[in-house]
């Protein structure tokens, strides 16, 4: 393992998805810590609470260095993603997506969204990175885009409504404008909204929306054979597993934190790696 490729694997060993990566043959393995550490470090200047100026200054820096390697001239940090992308044909539009998705939370704390943007966010933060992710796997090319699609939204719902504390604590609100109104929810202040007592019936909505996402993936994944797809699968199971234990645990504060315990991630890894 090259060192580019040893300092990827150590960034992506705290992911959630960390698991479900290292059961893949090595080049596969490889090419997803590869992608997980460059996701990582635009994640962290999103997250960045400094100015805003000079993150949006790093995420243009960014750019320029996937510019740089599609033109053949990556810099040093960046030679273990040129190889990925090579050898798995990996896009730069989906590179440019998660950028996009990142600088919306820079440019300003997203509170309440519309619909339409939420959608929007999720394509970039999640789904693109799904389109990276199937290209890995080497999944047909419309049914890998499609499971992209519907994982990425599940995965990025239930982040949501995992994180709402986290978030809120950076000044964000991620619930879409019309569950909170459709809660009775005016405000888009996110301590007041995480106060509401109807914050339950508002996260309901996006909790169906998770589920419908995580059904149609798990149809996709049904037609193909279990090796071809048992890293979705672990992820997808895995955060099927928070998504119940979020529903189970409610909305209403204290919301004590919902992580998935090591050892239970242990078995949906050797269930489906067995």
């Amino acid at each position: 393992m090259t060192e580019e490729h040893t300092q990827a694997a150590a960034r992506a060993a705290g992911s959630s998805f960390y698991s479900g990566m290292r059961i893949l043959p090595r080049p596969q393995r490889e090419a997803m810590f590869e992608i997980y550490a460059f996701c990582r470090a635009v994640d962290d200047i999103a997250d960045d609470p400094g100015p805003r100026e000079p993150r949006q200054r790093q995420l243009r820096q960014w750019r320029g260095d996937i510019a740089a390697l599609y033109d053949g001239t990556p810099p040093r940090q960046l030679h273990g993603l040129a190889q990925a992308v090579k050898k798995f044909d990996l896009q730069r539009q989906d590179f440019l997506a998660v950028i996009d998705g990142m600088e919306m939370d820079v440019v300003a704390d997203i509170r309440a969204p519309d619909a339409a943007t939420l959608a929007l966010y999720c394509d970039r933060v999640a789904c693109a990175v799904g389109r990276l992710s199937v290209r890995v796997f080497g999944m047909e090319h419309e049914t890998g885009l499609e499971l992209a699609d519907h994982l990425g939204r599940a995965l990025q719902l239930t982040n949501i409504l995992r994180d709402l504390d986290e978030d809120a604590a950076l000044g964000r609100l991620y619930l879409p404008r019309e569950a909170l109104r459709g809660a009775g929810i005016i405000s888009a202040d996110p301590a007041a909204v995480l106060a509401n007592p109807m914050l339950g019936e508002a996260c309901s909505v996006l909790v169906e929306q998770a589920r419908a996402h995580f059904r149609a993936a798990a149809g996709i994944m049904a037609q193909h054979p279990r090796r071809a797809v048992r890293a979705p699968r672990i992820m997808a199971e895995a955060y099927g597993l928070i998504l119940d234990r979020l529903v189970q645990r409610g909305f209403v504060p204290p919301r004590a934190p919902v992580r998935l315990p090591k050892a239970r991630l242990l078995l949906i890894v050797l269930r489906n790696f067995l």
